[in-house]
């Protein structure tokens, strides 16, 4: 291990920018004759749109344009779409409900935008934006999945009766139903997984330029897939020709999901642009985000766990209702099925397992991937049922876990999932130390003594990671592959520059990505320069998500590596009169093994571009490209224990310590895995104990501020201790099975488990608040 290679714990080179407010991002874009734009959205989650007025509106100060959806829709900009089909049970493709851009005739949510005003300062947009008047004639609205798919709820798309998307299985339902008819024990439980808004730190944004004199489009967008923002917005919504669209996205700050997709924003601002004749910026308020951001979660599920006399699981059966909000943003389908259902077995060996996931059209905002995209709702459903049934069986709920864990690898689950490697019993043994499991029970009668209840709660979760291979994915619907692509660049002087399809946006990728480069060439990682995020300077990517970037894209870095470590050992050997074979890369150095001579490494990379003495038939330059598609997914796994501190007369909850014991595979910087972990961990805490979406019956969120929508908050957190193991993934080059989603995956359920020891009952909802955890006390005792 190198200083700065692989293994080292190297400050973040990005971080320097990004503290002192040199970040560049969205919003510090400015383009000559650039114009600022506000939406107006609907008031109403449910209305037929009867009139549109813009008259008073386009004749006010500073205004340039006032734009509505029929003129997009005559420009023959296309709707949103869904890029993962998938088909119910009974072989019927998923019912898609149009999106446009710009509402025409119906808006479906509070925030549905409608028009776009663009005016010389943003100031003045707002005013223009609040003189259009629009004449709405209000529909009975529906928020509840669960009340939307029953007969007579408000009909939001024509497509999908009863605002049926989808009707999807997974699993053996026969083997399932007789495992639970057999069995000796079966828990039950109704398990809801509560919606979430993102809350990425910088809000979305998007500038859109026409160039009438190039014919050509660019976009600046907070995005973490720009080269598929550029793919769709082409393809399928019209906006430009590929070959004239270069989409950007500079910094971006936070993503968690939220900005894999394409939003009607960037669509209209690039439309907008060439209709107006300037360049157009949106940058959205903190409510905008709020109400027009895709959410996170919002599933209740039924679940069925079958257990023998002897405590195994013997199947395990779920009926999922999912709620996809007024339309399908553009991975929304995938997320409550092949993200969730196909983990389901989790860390166990679960013999049957069968899984119903119905998905539904409500009035409210979309719901697509937030971290862990799936992961989350299987891992907390799954976690809370083994739990309980541990407290049922009347055993420990360590040893229930270890009782029924795989040992044994590769293991095939029942529904698709292939397991490559792992150690199950490790991280839980590590956990377990490090929480000092065994002295729980003096703890909690000490807490009793100060008229304190104590809890301690345990997850042990699984996730699959870098999304791919993109074979398996498009035999289940998706609409793209998923593989990524790299390029590596020898300067003439010996600096590299790489060229990434993958996205960073707060990963730690500028560091990271230059590291492998230092292990496998010894250059400094500040010769090292890492570029993304820009079609026309990176090929085609796939971006950042699913802790892709590291599995994914650092194996496309490295293969492309290889190409760049063979070409320049060729030309040393060729120099240096030796054997190809005896060549080594060290230290910045090109040697020849068991000599002293040698060539310092920025040579080799003259002799590449001057050409005078390169092998016969070499074409000169150091530069290579490679695309990586793995061939499995990856499985980080880990164990979370959590234990809490419950104030009876007030219902408030500490979390008096957090244990987390990951296994991820290679790690490429320790300190930037334990930051990601902390984060995901503070996210996952956030779900359980304060984050929760809430709309009133008429469809209003009522959370669409800081005001009602509680964030963690440094005090609401402990000192996490963090720990790794690693069985490294077979199936990269790297060994890395990823980190970046894990901490939001097992935290939530470690938290309720915990509640609900402490207070002695089933269950209790997230986000466990004060007054919830307080009205639960007092329903206990009465």
């Amino acid at each position: 291990m190198g200083i700065e290679g692989v293994g080292a714990r190297v400050a973040r080179k990005e971080d320097k920018r990004f503290i002192t407010g040199g970040g560049r991002y969205v919003d510090d874009m400015v383009v000559p004759g650039m114009k600022h734009a506000v939406f107006v959205r609907s008031p109403h989650a449910h209305a037929q749109i009867k009139k549109i007025d813009v008259k008073k509106a386009q004749g006010m100060p500073g205004v340039v344009g006032v734009l509505t959806g029929k003129e997009l829709k005559a420009d023959g900009i296309g709707n949103l779409i869904c890029g993962w089909m998938i088909h119910s049970k009974d072989g019927t493709p998923m019912k898609m409900g149009a999106w446009s851009p710009l509402a025409v005739d119906k808006v479906r949510y509070v925030g549905d935008a409608v028009v776009i005003v663009v005016a010389d300062t943003k100031g003045q947009a707002r005013d223009a934006a609040e003189a259009v008047e629009i004449t709405y004639k209000e529909l009975k609205a529906v928020v509840d999945a669960t009340k939307a798919i029953q007969q007579g709820a408000p009909q939001i798309h024509a497509e999908s009766d009863n605002n049926l998307i989808f009707d999807w299985e997974i699993g053996d339902a026969k083997a399932t139903d007789a495992a639970i008819k057999s069995a000796a024990h079966v828990t039950r439980m109704k398990i809801v997984n509560n919606r979430l808004v993102p809350n990425a730190m910088e809000p979305r944004a998007a500038l859109g330029h026409y160039d009438k004199a190039e014919d050509h489009y660019t976009c600046w967008t907070t995005s973490q897939n720009p080269h598929v923002a550029r793919l769709v917005m082409s393809a399928f919504y019209n906006v430009a020709p590929e070959n004239k669209l270069r989409v950007i996205a500079p910094d971006v700050g936070g993503g968690f999901g939220s900005k894999i997709y394409i939003y009607p924003e960037e669509i209209v601002c690039l439309w907008a642009s060439k209709k107006t004749g300037v360049p157009v910026k949106w940058v959205a308020d903190r409510t905008e985000s709020f109400l027009a951001d895709a959410h996170g979660r919002d599933h209740v599920s039924m679940v069925e766990m079958a257990f023998d006399k002897d405590n195994r699981i013997t199947g395990l059966k779920v009926d999922t209702i999912a709620n996809i909000g007024a339309y399908m943003s553009l991975f929304s389908s995938c997320v409550p099925t092949y993200l969730y259902a196909t983990l389901l077995s989790g860390q166990y060996n679960i013999p049957a397992i069968h899984a119903n996931v119905r998905t539904v059209y409500t009035n409210t905002a979309p719901v697509d991937a937030y971290r862990g995209a799936g992961r989350p709702e299987a891992t907390y459903l799954l976690e809370r049922t083994m739990e309980t049934a541990a407290r049922e069986l009347g055993v420990s709920p360590a040893e229930l876990r270890r009782k029924n864990f795989i040992t044994s690898f590769p293991h095939q689950t029942p529904v698709i999932m292939n397991y490559d490697a792992g150690d199950y019993n490790a991280s839980l043994d590590a956990a377990m130390k490090a929480a000092d499991y065994a002295g729980f029970a003096k703890r909690k009668a000490d807490a009793a003594k100060r008229g304190k209840l104590r809890g301690i709660g345990m997850s042990c979760y699984i996730e699959a990671c870098g999304i791919a291979p993109s074979a398996a994915v498009g035999s289940l619907g998706a609409g793209v592959g998923l593989w990524e692509s790299a390029e590596v660049r020898v300067n003439a002087v010996g600096t590299i520059e790489v060229l990434t399809g993958s996205h960073s946006h707060g990963q730690g990728h500028e560091t990271t990505f230059a590291q492998l480069v230092n292990q496998r060439f010894g250059v400094p990682i500040d010769s090292v320069s890492i570029v993304h995020g820009d079609t026309d300077k990176v090929q085609m990517g796939m971006g950042t998500y699913g802790s892709r970037s590291g599995a994914v894209g650092m194996s496309a870095i490295a293969k492309a590596l290889d190409k760049v470590e063979a070409k320049a050992k060729k030309i040393a050997a060729h120099l240096l009169e030796a054997d190809e074979g005896d060549i080594v890369i060290e230290n910045g150095e090109v040697k020849v093994a068991g000599t002293d001579k040698s060539l310092p490494w920025f040579q080799v990379a003259l002799a590449a571009y001057t050409a005078h003495n390169l092998p016969a038939g070499m074409e000169p330059g150091l530069k290579e490209t490679a695309f990586y598609d793995p061939a499995n997914f990856t499985f980080p796994a880990g164990c979370y224990i959590s234990e809490v501190e419950i104030d009876p007369e007030t219902g408030v909850t500490d979390i008096i310590q957090f244990v987390a014991a990951d296994d991820f595979g290679n790690i490429i910087n320790p300190m930037i895995v334990e930051g990601q972990v902390h984060g995901g961990i503070a996210q996952g805490i956030g779900q359980a104990l304060l984050e929760g979406a809430h709309y009133d019956g008429s469809g209003q969120l009522l959370t669409a501020s800081y005001m009602d929508y509680t964030m963690p908050r440094a005090g609401d957190l402990p000192s996490f201790k963090v720990s790794t193991s690693n069985t490294p993934c077979p199936s990269n080059p790297l060994g890395i099975k990823g980190c970046g989603e894990a901490g939001a995956i097992g935290s939530p359920p470690a938290i309720i488990n915990a509640i609900a020891d402490a207070l002695g009952i089933v269950d209790i909802a997230m986000p466990a608040s004060p007054s919830t955890v307080w009205s639960a006390i007092r329903a206990k005792k009465h």
